[in-house]
């Protein structure tokens, strides 16, 4: 029986890496940075205007706009901040994501656990070369991993040397 692929030679067109982990590019955390911008801008107009409605604030419009102004610049950093702190990884037993700096979180998820992938790509995601990449995987603790941001080509490589390390393992 013949092996499959090497699951370590996936290139990116992104050279920025930390040790095997590969980060995501750059071209996607404008987009990181507005969705998380926006959010958060909603979230706080919403509380701050109901808060200064139920104190009879006089100044309830601009205290409203100046909250909503600190969470769009506030969520705008963030989303932009863990978009660049978002790495990846495919080795011959998982896959990996690592997220965040101060409150680092690993998922690894075991290439025997995965069922099945999905590649989504919306209109944004697709005039700037990007995708997101959905495991799907067996049991019900966390059972997708997503993988937003990346790489178009990288996503479909991850994808397809993942399905075909599942078809050699299932001929196994």
């Amino acid at each position: 029986m013949t092996e499959p692929p090497s699951l370590l030679s996936i290139p990116t067109a992104d050279a920025a890496t930390t040790g095997d982990w590969r980060q995501l590019p750059r071209r996607g955390a404008p987009f990181a940075a507005i969705g998380t911008g926006l959010a958060s801008m909603f979230t706080l107009l919403l509380a701050c205007g109901a808060l200064s409605l139920a104190l009879h604030n006089p100044w309830t419009l601009a205290t409203t706009l100046a909250a909503a102004g600190a969470g769009l610049l506030g969520g705008a950093w963030t989303g932009w901040r863990r978009h660049r702190r978002t790495f990846w990884r495919l080795d011959a037993q998982a896959l990996g994501v690592r997220r965040g700096h101060l409150w680092r979180s690993e998922s690894h998820v075991p290439v025997s656990r995965v069922q099945h992938m999905d590649l989504r790509r919306g209109p944004l995601q697709r005039a700037a070369g990007l995708a997101t990449l959905v495991v799907h995987t067996a049991g019900t603790r966390m059972n997708t991993v997503a993988i937003a941001g990346l790489d178009h080509e990288d996503a479909e490589r991850l994808r397809d040397r993942l399905s075909r390390q599942l078809d050699h393992d299932d001929a196994l």
